[in-house]
């Protein structure tokens, strides 16, 4: 199956900046987003004002390429989810790495990756509303693009027929349906194999829709072998499509599933099944890319321990980090510093102090933060610290926090800052939350 091509970000680079955009220091000048890079601002100086959400280009890239290499040693293909940063940027970067689609879940973010040049796009949703299901059909008006979104019942699918009668798509580039399995207890999905196949044959006798193969987002099951059970499903869903001749064409058969947390899973348990046509075994998971410091790195660690699937060498590491400024010691063993719920993601957890700085002191670089120091609360500008009675951490110096599920922290900046290994800035990204 073809890959898709490289996005136009050299346009994106020539976007004027808003001088009111979180994470600009004050005052600067006007100057474009790709400007930024070569400013020769440091974090360490002081020279960007905090907090910050910085993304550590050496590990980012490294995070990349091990995914390239995971997915090519084990016969499958990316489709990450785009709305893990909404940077076409970083789209950009998962492209050149082979990303096989962008995964996305709302029709702004369709027209994000459509408006930057993304030519396969997996909406893993069902449009709901006249008005989403419309901008589907209207986005395959460039025949260059392949669509492909999720259906999961009847009426859902009603309402593509009514859509795509009023908005016929060119010939050979139908809407590509991908029927969603899942869970009692979860979220989107048809709950029995008898449900997803009955929705299955309505999707095949549709003008204007093309059943292109089944789905699960797998990722909110609570263990590894509840994940099996719900892979299998597509699986097994897709072996009696085909069977039935349901899936018309020549185009391979699309079977995908989309969490991060057990993405060797999904693997293994697709090896495990002989289809009677090729099979496209797409992935769909995005956090990888920055990983993080809680829940991702836990299950990573499992993977590592437990999978059968060839691992290249080395692995994930936190690519995305929140830093602040200690701005006051007001009474011992507390440390507030100058970071909230408006900088950082809490809902897996509260940030965890990883490493810290004092500017002007002689040190060489950020040193890791010593035992006992625990976020206990945010509010929100304030990130609340405790600390051992011998902490180092004083006035005005710098902390920075791991993150847990980058999801949640990359829409709180609409202008993250990549930085090397001595913490300067290369470059600025847009995300379009």
């Amino acid at each position: 199956m073809a890959l898709i091509p490289r996005l136009d970000v050299a346009a994106l680079d020539e976007q004027p900046l808003d001088p009111l955009t979180k994470g600009l220091p004050f005052g600067v000048p006007p100057m474009r987003l790709g400007d930024v890079g070569g400013q020769g601002w440091s974090l360490l100086a002081g020279d960007i004002p905090l907090p910050a959400a910085i993304i550590r280009e050496d590990i980012l890239r490294a995070n990349s390429a091990w995914m390239r290499d995971f997915t090519a040693a084990n016969d499958l293909l990316l489709a990450p989810h785009g709305k893990t940063t909404m940077s076409p940027h970083l789209f950009d970067l998962q492209i050149a790495d082979g990303a096989w689609a962008i995964t996305v879940a709302t029709v702004q973010q369709l027209e994000v990756c459509r408006r930057f040049g993304v030519k396969r796009i997996l909406l893993a949703n069902q449009p709901v509303g006249r008005a989403a299901a419309d901008a589907c059909f209207g986005a395959l008006r460039d025949e260059a693009l392949e669509l492909y979104c999720l259906a999961d019942g009847e009426a859902g699918l009603a309402l593509l027929a009514d859509a795509t009668r009023r908005n016929p798509p060119p010939p050979g580039n139908p809407l590509r349906i991908l029927v969603e399995a899942g869970f009692t207890g979860g979220r989107t999905g048809a709950r029995t194999r008898a449900e997803a196949l009955a929705l299955a044959r309505g999707i095949a006798a549709m003008p204007g829709l093309q059943l292109a193969g089944f789905e699960c987002f797998e990722g909110v099951l609570p263990t590894p072998q509840a994940a099996d059970e719900l892979i299998d499903d597509v699986a097994a869903l897709a072996s009696a499509a085909l069977d039935e001749g349901l899936v018309a064409g020549e185009a391979p058969v699309v079977i995908s599933a989309g969490g991060s947390s057990f993405f060797d899973r999904v693997g293994e348990r697709f090896d495990r099944v002989s289809f009677s046509r090729p099979v496209l075994r797409v992935l769909r998971s995005g956090c990888y890319l920055t990983h993080d410091t809680m829940g991702y790195a836990k299950a990573f660690q499992r993977i590592v321990s437990e999978t059968t699937l060839n691992l290249p060498a080395g692995g994930l590491e936190p690519a995305l980090e929140v830093w602040a400024y200690v701005q006051s010691r007001p009474e011992a063993g507390r440390v507030m510093l100058t970071m909230g719920k408006r900088d950082v993601g809490f809902d897996a957890g509260l940030p965890q102090p990883q490493r810290w700085y004092r500017p002007a002191s002689g040190m060489d670089a950020p040193q890791p933060i010593p035992g006992g120091h625990e976020t206990v609360a945010l509010n929100d500008q304030h990130c609340h610290l405790t600390v051992p009675q011998d902490s180092p951490l004083a006035f005005g110096d710098m902390v920075g926090f791991g993150i847990g599920h980058p999801c949640t922290t990359f829409d709180k900046w609409s202008m993250p800052l990549v930085v090397d290994e001595q913490y300067r800035v290369t470059k600025a990204l847009k995300t379009y939350f």
